[in-house]
């Protein structure tokens, strides 16, 4: 299967502007998270973004990159755009994160290893719910699964219910699983999905894929145990660099 790794980089982050080019102990964010991308099991990684200063470094360190439009309200449709001016044909592109410098190779093989299923339109990973505090934390999207490992519906908020059940004790007593925001499409679904108007259910969330599940699209999901620190804030950088300081001290 031919697949290309696509990472979205913009340097206009309302939370945190910059960021792709914030240093981690000497190397850059997204040099970091471009690296990692190349251990995976992807035939190609180029970093797609809107803005020359992010183009001219990942120049600088030997990174491909393509110039994508300003104008983009998702991750999904900046990937598009990049995948459109490859001018090469891949089954499966894979949308990376540019803000997780430590995700692992094995991560991305993973959403890879869905697309051997026939039916899977778009795949993702997701991670079981650690802590009572994630549980509950609308910034942690949670996931409901069916009896094939698809996604039934994501929300901020805790899914399933539990009725009759105490809410210190609902971890206890069910399993729950959290979004890890990772994604891999067939390429002809892409262009698909970049064509949906958003959808009630995504308004309401703010969670892209629920537009997709809302238009009748099929996401698989597969388990992770490996845990990612996404950088939005500068408080998350102080804790990526504990996390960095941590195994580089191994």
């Amino acid at each position: 299967m031919k697949a290309v790794g696509i990472i979205p980089a913009r340097f206009a982050s309302t939370r945190y502007p910059g960021k792709p080019l914030v240093l981690l102990n000497g190397k850059s964010m997204i040099q970091r998270v471009y690296e990692q991308a190349q251990k995976a099991d992807l035939q190609e990684v180029v970093i797609a973004t809107d803005d020359e200063r992010i183009r001219q470094h990942v120049e600088d360190f030997g990174g491909k990159v393509v110039m994508t439009a300003t104008h983009h309200q998702s991750g999904t449709d900046r990937c598009h755009e990049a995948y459109s001016l490859l001018g090469q044909t891949y089954e499966v592109v894979v949308n990376i994160q540019g803000d997780e410098p430590f995700i692992q190779p094995e991560q991305i093989n993973r959403v890879l290893q869905c697309f051997a299923q026939p039916q899977a339109q778009i795949a993702t990973l997701i991670k079981a719910v650690q802590s009572t505090e994630e549980l509950f934390n609308p910034n942690s999207p949670k996931v409901v699964i069916g009896a094939q490992q698809q996604a039934l519906y994501f929300s901020r908020h805790p899914i399933p219910y539990l009725r009759g059940v105490e809410q210190p004790d609902w971890l206890s007593a069910h399993p729950f699983y959290k979004h890890i925001g990772i994604y891999g499409y067939r390429s002809t679904v892409l262009a698909e999905l970049t064509q949906l108007q958003p959808s009630p259910l995504e308004k309401a969330e703010s969670l892209e894929q629920l537009r997709w599940l809302e238009h009748g699209y099929r996401i698989v999901t597969a388990v992770t145990d490996l845990e990612t620190i996404g950088i939005d804030t500068p408080a998350d950088l102080e804790k990526a660099l504990a996390f960095l300081q941590g195994m580089e001290g191994r």
